[in-house]
This record gives structure tokens, C-alpha cells and sequence, in this order.
């Protein structure tokens, strides 16, 4: 029996090695299989690196080069996206990323042999070249530098302190890409819903961001507070009257008439039921009571 007991061990060792080989082998499918069209992974376990800031005109900068120090330049890029470095002369650097920059000087340095293995290091110092506007109802409106890459729409708009009270839903973002004329109409509560990082687009120079003025409609005749009131989403007729602290002793919900705009600008007087929603710029009008 002796001579068949430690033969086993070998074959045994074999069979637990395929039975690990098969069960990895059947975890990485599942893991493949739990992201079907080989969907990328999760933005959060993504481990591409993010994109660099690219330098723009304006933009204040500190070049230096390693066990160099007399070579340590502070400058700003020209409006043509140049600087004067020593030894070098005019580089462009306008439009390139930190390491781009940075990688363009040190082959200058490299192929003039002023340096043989030169390790150059920029930092910027102030962002002006790459900026984008925030105007229309928001606390802070003016234009903000865009200091990274993937800066969002709602960076911009934090910038900005954020929408006015007079503010409404409806942001408006304008700008250029691929050098066509760009234009997005953003409803500002999706930014915050389950698809809202598709709406929260990255900010480029130059973009300007155009934050609405909130609905208004207008309520006058026999109501208790005639005036302007704020048109919340999906607001109905019966709740714009109630805005409007309700009916007078004297009104009638029988003789109410809204006065509105149709698509060529014409105003139109129509008798909408109680559970319609009212639009921007809806006059509504309550009659007396005859009786």
C-alpha cells in the first residue's frame, strides 16, 4: 500500500491546480460578462490620466531647468502663444499641455547641446489665456480661467456663486467646437439626476454661459394679490389663482380668460380648464361677477 500513497500527491497537486485555473478563468468571463459590448469600467476605477491643462494666451508661467538655475524663467505667453527663453529665442507654446510645453523646450535645449540630458519643470503661476463668461441671473456673473483640463459646466457655475434668486431653470451654454458655432440648452435640475453627468458638459475658452431669468406670469382682475408671480414647473391655472391669493368676493372662476403669445408673437385670449399648465408670459384675467 506504501508504494501507491505518495504517487497520488503529485496527481492530486494537478487536479487542484486545473480546478484554480478553471474557476479564475470563470470569474474573468463573469467579469466580462457583467459589462456587456466591453463597456468601459466605472468612471471611478478608470485609471486613465486626466487631461492637462492646455497653456493660453495671457497665462503666467515658471520655467526651470534642473541643476540649472540661471536658466529659470518667469514669463507670460504672448498673445500668439510664444515666449522668449534664454539661449533658445521665440517657442511656441500656446495651445500645448504642461508636459507638451515642457517636453518642446527640453528638446531645444537637447539639440543645441546646451543641455545634454535637460529635465525642465513649468509651473503656471496665474491661468488668463483659457477663460470662459457666466452671465444672466447668477450672484457672480463676469469670466472665470478654466484651470483644468475637464473643467464642467457646474465648476463654472460654482464659480459664478451659483444661480440668483431671479434665476431660472434654464441655462444656455455657447461657444465654438471644431471650429463650428456650438450651442446647448441645459435644464439645470438634470444635472443632478441619473443621467446628469452627460449633461454636464466640459467647458472650453471662450464658451459663455447664459443663466435665464425665471417664468413669469400675470395675474390681474378680481384676485386678492394681482401682480407677477414666479411660474414653478408644471404650475396649473388653479394654482397660478392661488398664487394669487385666490378669487375676490366679486370674482368668478366662470369668466376667466388667459391672454397668450402664439408662435408668431400674436396674443391669443382662450379659456383653458382649471388642470392646464400655464406658459411664460400667460396674463390670466378674473371678470366680476355679474351676480
Amino acid at each position: 500500500m506504501n508504494t501507491h500513497r505518495f504517487p497520488i500527491l503529485p496527481l492530486v497537486s494537478t487536479a487542484v491546480s486545473a480546478v484554480l485555473a478553471v474557476s479564475l478563468a470563470t470569474g474573468a468571463v463573469a467579469q466580462t460578462a457583467a459589462r456587456p459590448g466591453n463597456a468601459p469600467a466605472p468612471t471611478g476605477l478608470s485609471t486613465g490620466a486626466a487631461a492637462e491643462y492646455r497653456l493660453g494666451s495671457g497665462d503666467a508661467i515658471k520655467i526651470s531647468v534642473f541643476q540649472n538655475p540661471d536658466m529659470t524663467l518667469e514669463t507670460r505667453v504672448s498673445e500668439s502663444g510664444t515666449i522668449t527663453f534664454p539661449l533658445l529665442g521665440v517657442v511656441r507654446i500656446g495651445g500645448l499641455s504642461i508636459s507638451d510645453a515642457e517636453q518642446r523646450i527640453a528638446d531645444g535645449l537637447k539639440k543645441g547641446n546646451f543641455v545634454k540630458q535637460p529635465q525642465v519643470t513649468i509651473v503656471v503661476l496665474k491661468v488668463t489665456g483659457n477663460q470662459a463668461s457666466v452671465l444672466g441671473q447668477v450672484n457672480q456673473p463676469g469670466r472665470y480661467p478654466l484651470e483644468v483640463a475637464d473643467m464642467r459646466l457646474t465648476d463654472l457655475l460654482a464659480n459664478a456663486r451659483g444661480v440668483s434668486p431671479a434665476g431660472g431653470d434654464l441655462l444656455v451654454l455657447t461657444g465654438q467646437r471644431g471650429g463650428k458655432p456650438f450651442r446647448l440648452e441645459i435644464d439645470l435640475p438634470t444635472l443632478f439626476g441619473p443621467n446628469g453627468r452627460e449633461q454636464d458638459v466640459v467647458v472650453l475658452n471662450g464658451d459663455v454661459l447664459w443663466v435665464d431669468r425665471y417664468p413669469m406670469v400675470y395675474i390681474y382682475g378680481e384676485v386678492q394679490k394681482p401682480g407677477q408671480i414666479r411660474l414653478e414647473r408644471g404650475m396649473t391655472l388653479l394654482q397660478g389663482l392661488a398664487a394669487g391669493g385666490g378669487l375676490t368676493l366679486r370674482g368668478t372662476d366662470r369668466g376667466i380668460r388667459v391672454h397668450r403669445k402664439d408662435a408668431s408673437g400674436k396674443v391669443q385670449e382662450i379659456k383653458p380648464a382649471m388642470d392646464e399648465a400655464l406658459k411664460d408670459g400667460d396674463v390670466i384675467f378674473v371678470r366680476e361677477s355679474l351676480f
